[in-house]
């Protein structure tokens, strides 16, 4: 028989309810950590069969609930975090009985020796890691074609808006429709070219892409060391910016975090700001990315431009970016794949015989039928590389990557309107971003008549994650979109 005080807790105010709303209840007793994981945990067993978005549960969550709650009395919350539980992408290391796999088949069983930094920071804070999500294999750089969402070892994620009808997005896929459909209070995703903006905005969600160095890549299973990048994605920008908090901080094992001076110890939640849109200058990026829209999407996103004058931006529309058709290809990451996957899987358990990537794709091709449902022609690309990054075709790429997004692209258009933030719809802009390493925040900006979430995205330069929180905060309090998905009603 279930709890009758469990099953008053399956209301959508819990459900819906912020991180610091949530606070409030477990400082105030109403509620404990180890009730919150109860729920959780009862919501994913009823409904995520629908969609198939967590791949595992932590089996000590329950335990470190309940120790939380122990300190919690006798000592008080560690942090905002404490005692909020939290999904990971399965990408990302956590030193405890949970696989951290990248959704294949190859690295089943391997559960890491300790935890990524991300990982590190969120149990520090008093978070409860909750389990792991479901994500397009290896991060979507696998094969050509394999839908959103899907893994060897997860199956399809569905985006609990419209299962099997509306694109789950990818490749953090399945923190993103876990999160719509209120399993766990917030996830963490990564992203190399859109993996987080693209399922927040298709999820209803907000979603912030880090500068590449804000937040630590250590424990994380890679692509490419220039565009990897953890971050927050949740329900609110005020959620969202509670979590980059945790995880903005410099990691001695990853460089380029100790490159980042002045966002060291920042609360972001400052920057939380209803007015944040007034007097700022937006550029709208109509050309080539608004093209991607149907006609019902154009109808939310242009209804968002109109909010953002109504709030007081002044709005430039289609500013154009000199690159934006320029001929980009993947070149740099399949080069640094190599490179960065090997130097990865020299760290994994000895039991688990996969050591490079030329041992995923042996593995893959010896296990085709369960392992080879779309190919591995990415894989294959990959591996013809040296792994040295000697290569110029490599060192080429780069450096037409970084001037053709920077100088020739973002920094450009940036310069010449005297621009605060660049405005694109869900992610389909955020390939430019992302090849130099700059920040962007998705939030919802409404639906389509059939109920398919549209984003809108603000992309700044370097470092700019204290206004472009701004921007989103003060848009979506104005316009508060979100609504979540009718997955069913608990009994």
């Amino acid at each position: 028989m279930e709890n009758p005080r469990l099953k008053s807790f399956h209301d959508d105010d819990l459900l819906e309810a912020a991180i610091d709303e949530l606070q409030e209840k477990l400082q105030n007793g109403e509620i404990t950590s180890k009730e919150l994981v109860l729920m959780y945990m009862n919501r994913i067993g009823q409904l995520d069969e629908n969609i198939h978005s967590v791949l595992e549960l932590n089996p000590d969550a329950l335990h470190i609930a309940a120790a939380l709650d122990t300190e919690r009395e006798e000592q008080g919350p560690r942090s905002p975090l404490h005692g909020i539980p939290i999904l990971l992408k399965d990408n990302i290391d956590t030193g405890d009985k949970m696989q951290t796999t990248a959704g294949s088949l190859a690295l089943k069983n391997h559960c890491a020796q300790k935890d990524s930094f991300v990982a590190s920071q969120l149990r520090q804070a008093g978070a409860v890691i909750l389990g792991k999500t479901n994500m397009t294999e290896w991060a979507n750089f696998m094969t050509e074609g394999m839908p959103s969402g899907y893994s060897s070892r997860g199956g399809q994620t569905l985006n609990p808006y419209g299962p099997g009808k509306f694109d789950v997005g990818g490749s953090s896929a399945g923190s993103g429709a876990a999160i719509a459909a209120n399993f766990a209070a917030a996830a963490i995703g990564t992203e190399t070219s859109g993996s987080i903006l693209s399922p927040a905005s298709q999820n209803s969600l907000v979603g912030i892409k880090p500068t590449v160095g804000l937040v630590s890549r250590t424990g994380i299973i890679p692509i490419a060391h220039s565009q990897d990048t953890a971050g927050p994605m949740a329900r609110t920008v005020k959620d969202a910016a509670l979590l980059l908090n945790i995880l903005a901080v410099p990691d001695e094992n990853d460089p380029i975090t100790m490159a980042n001076k002045d966002l060291r110890g920042k609360d972001f939640t400052v920057f939380l700001d209803e007015a944040g849109l007034e007097g700022t200058r937006i550029g709208i990026a109509r050309e080539t990315y608004f093209d991607y829209l149907s006609s019902e999407k154009l109808s939310v996103m242009n209804k968002a431009v109109s909010h953002l004058k109504e709030l007081g931006a002044e709005v430039v529309d289609e500013v154009v970016i000199p690159s934006t058709k320029e001929e980009w290809s993947r070149d740099v990451l399949t080069y640094e794949f190599k490179a960065d996957l090997n130097a990865y899987l020299r760290t994994v358990a000895p039991h688990l015989n996969i050591r490079t990537l030329s041992d995923v794709i042996h593995f893959n091709e010896n296990n085709s039928e369960k392992c080879l449902k779309y190919g591995q022609s990415i894989l294959i690309e990959a591996e013809e590389t040296s792994g040295n990054l000697t290569e110029m075709a490599y060192i080429s790429a780069l450096e037409k990557d970084i001037y053709f997004s920077g100088e020739k692209g973002i920094d450009y258009v940036m310069k010449e309107h005297h621009l605060d933030a660049i405005v694109f719809p869900n992610n389909y802009g955020a390939g430019i971003p992302a090849k130099v390493g700059y920040p962007s925040i998705t939030v919802p900006a409404g639906y389509t008549p059939e109920g398919e979430p549209v984003g809108i995205t603000f992309t700044g330069l370097a470092y700019s994650e204290p206004l472009l929180i701004k921007l989103a905060y003060a848009f979506e309090q104005a316009t508060r979109h979100r609504k979540a998905p009718e997955l069913g009603v608990l009994a």
